[in-house]
Order: structure tokens, then C-alpha cells, then sequence
């Protein structure tokens, strides 16, 4: 059975202690990831879950790995629509790479099956969510305001 993977990389003009910290401060995450925030110590072992606005868990998971300012690796499950829940967890690796006076972040998000629900839904919002926080540390200024057309709905009609 092949793995279903979704791999996006964007240079951010930043250092890696300031990706780091855009990517693990709950409250600037709200920012560039459309009102939602994240609940983590981001220690290994350690649990992690993304809040929606309206106080709805959207996505659970742990820690499996915490390497400021390099890398972090999270299991990840959806936990809103049980088409995409009852994949179960898939893994997030966010890795982080000095290149010159920029940072590369790559993010690589996969599941243990072919054909995944899930990942053609984060497919669509990795770039959208990636794109707001280049913006936001490069500018000031989030280059979308909110998450129109959510994949993860176009996914499950697929």
C-alpha cells in the first residue's frame, strides 16, 4: 500500500528562532491560520490540538518530535468530520533550514494509506495557511483574511 504525502517548502525572509516562534505561539498563529489557535506545551509527548473560533477542536494530536529551531513533528488527526477522522492520525513534519539571509520551512504531511482523504484536504490549505504566515512575518499583513473554499469539503466528494 503506498502512502499518500503532500510536501510544500517556502523561503521566508526571518531567522529560525523567529519561524520557530511564529509557529509555536498560540496567540500569533491566530494571525495567518484564520482565527484559529493551538493548545501545546510543544514538548515531546506532550499533546497538541487546533481551536476554532467558536471553540471547536478541529485537530488533535501529540508531539512525536521538538527540536528548536529546526524541527517539529506532530501526529495529527482531524477531528470534526468523521469521513476524515476515521483515517486516523497522520504525521506533520515542519522543517526548518537556514538559507542564506532567508529560512526554508518545508512542511511534509503524510498518512499510511493511499488515496487519503485527509491529505488532499490539508493539500489545499497548507499553501493558503504558509502563504499568510510568509506575509505576515515579511510585511506585517496577512495576504488572506479568511479560508475560503475549504478543501477539506471538496475532498470528501471526490
Amino acid at each position: 500500500m503506498a502512502d499518500s504525502t503532500f510536501v510544500y517548502a517556502t523561503y521566508i525572509k526571518t531567522t529560525p528562532e523567529k519561524l520557530w516562534e511564529a509557529l509555536t505561539n498560540c496567540e500569533f498563529m491566530k494571525q495567518y491560520w484564520f482565527g484559529t489557535s493551538c493548545e501545546s506545551d510543544w514538548k515531546a509527548g506532550s499533546s497538541w490540538k487546533m481551536v476554532a473560533r467558536d471553540g471547536q477542536i478541529t485537530d488533535a494530536g501529540e508531539i512525536i518530535e521538538s527540536v528548536p529551531p529546526k524541527r517539529l513533528v506532530i501526529k495529527w488527526r482531524h477531528e470534526l468530520m468523521p469521513e476524515l477522522k476515521e483515517e486516523g492520525y497522520s504525521r506533520c513534519v515542519f522543517d526548518i533550514e537556514p538559507a542564506g539571509n532567508a529560512v526554508k520551512l518545508t512542511i511534509t504531511h503524510g498518512i499510511g494509506r493511499e488515496g487519503s482523504k485527509v491529505i488532499a484536504a490539508v493539500s489545499g490549505g497548507w499553501p493558503k495557511i504558509l502563504s499568510n504566515l510568509k506575509s505576515l512575518i515579511e510585511t506585517g499583513q496577512v495576504v488572506l483574511e479568511k479560508n475560503e473554499g475549504c478543501k477539506a469539503e471538496a475532498a470528501l466528494k471526490a
